[in-house]
């Protein structure tokens, strides 16, 4: 048998037991393992069409077979949970409809058999978070536990106990110094000199507007097409004035800006920023459209975090960072970790405007501060030698 007729046989199998034919899914695929042609797939097929004939012993010592093949087998996942629930085992039947709820969440079109499956996964899921949940709250009340008072690390930790919010690390994209802290957004209490800050919010707004209202072309497109790097497909905002700052410090540079915002940068006086020649300080006037969304990212560096004054913020902007969505209010700051996945969204119908700036990672001790921005500072002024390569 050729791959090709393999192949073919497998499709055909998969549309059989779409149309309910489980006998004659059985009667194609039992003699092709038979014969030694045994895949992760043909062992999944004949397991879910056995199952469906009734035969639950035989079905489960498929699905068995193959996930010892390949333990992401999606119709040997659907099936082992489904056995195990048939027998009230309904944790161990909850870990493999796990495993399938993570291989088909988002998947565009799965097969119906895997779509049912999919379906009984999320309906057992929810069930047993649900009766989980009571005998939680229960043990954890009884211990003095507060959804209002007690920490919100613990809480966080709930939520992901009982999947009702899903995990997100830092993901550094250029640089990751381990044993650092990681939170989504910080405690507002960690920075006190933040006060400052927001205390001079109407004058940093009045500042902005002067820029706001001059004739140059003060704002530039923050994601700018690099010479000589390729261009992402895809990416609307490369070049687009949906999402444009207006830079007071640039790359640890001074720009003109800053001398014409004075008591902008008089407010980040006693601010931690983060300065690393040829990267940082970063401080920015953020614009977003009207209308204008930024996809999830991840900044570069995790020795760093950032902080947004909102200045201009009409109803209907948005910012999530991991699994935490807040609205910006006007002089409220917060601080939040960049290699942790965020996105924001202006779905207002004027645009949006907030400071930016970066900003050491306070677990940082001074002489960490101080050798990090030494490696940075010497990688990037690295240049490779080719005559050196001989």
């Amino acid at each position: 048998m050729t791959v090709e007729d393999y192949d073919r046989s497998l499709a055909e199998a998969r549309q059989l037991l779409a149309e309910g034919r489980a006998t004659e899914v059985i009667e194609r695929i039992a003699p092709l393992i038979d014969l030694g042609h045994e895949t992760p797939l043909a062992q999944g097929l004949l397991a879910q069409a056995l199952l469906r004939t009734g035969d639950v012993g035989a079905a489960e010592q498929a699905a068995d077979r193959a996930l010892s093949l390949d333990v992401r087998e999606a119709r040997a996942l659907c099936v082992k949970g489904d056995v195990l629930s048939g027998r009230g085992e309904l944790r161990d039947a909850n870990a493999y409809y796990g495993g399938l709820m993570r291989l088909l969440e988002g998947a565009a079109s799965p097969d119906p058999d895997l779509a049912e499956g999919l379906g009984r996964a999320r309906a057992l899921r929810q069930k047993l978070t649900g009766d989980m949940l009571q005998t939680l709250q229960g043990e954890l009340q009884g211990a003095g536990f507060s959804e209002e008072r007690s920490h919100p690390r613990f809480r966080h930790a709930l939520d992901l106990a009982l999947g009702r919010k899903a995990l997100y690390m830092p993901q550094p994209k250029a640089f990751y110094y381990p044993e650092l802290p990681a939170s989504q957004f910080y405690p507002r209490t960690e920075f006190p000199w933040l006060d400052g800050v927001e205390a001079a919010t109407d004058q940093m707004l009045a500042e902005l507007n002067g820029v706001l209202g001059q004739e140059n072309e003060s704002f530039a497109p923050y994601v700018q097409t690099m010479p000589n790097m390729p261009k992402r497909p895809g990416d609307l905002l490369i070049d687009s004035m949906d999402w444009s700052a207006c830079f007071l410090w640039r790359d640890g540079q001074e720009t003109a800006y800053a001398g014409r915002c004075p008591q902008t940068m008089a407010a980040l006086a006693d601010a931690p920023l983060c300065r690393i020649q040829g990267r940082s300080p970063q401080v920015m006037f953020s614009q977003l459209k009207a209308g204008a969304r930024i996809p999830p990212h991840h900044g570069y560096v995790n020795t760093r975090l950032v902080c947004h004054v909102p200045l201009i913020v009409p109803e209907g902007c948005w910012f999530r960072v991991g699994n935490e969505t807040r609205s910006w209010k006007r002089g409220e700051a917060w601080v939040f970790d960049d290699t942790i996945e965020h996105e924001a969204a202006n779905d207002s119908a004027s645009d949006r405007v907030i400071l930016i700036f970066d900003i050491w990672h306070p677990a940082l001790s001074e002489e960490e501060r101080h050798l990090v921005a030494t490696l940075l500072e010497a990688m990037d002024a690295y240049s490779p030698n080719p005559a050196t390569w001989e």
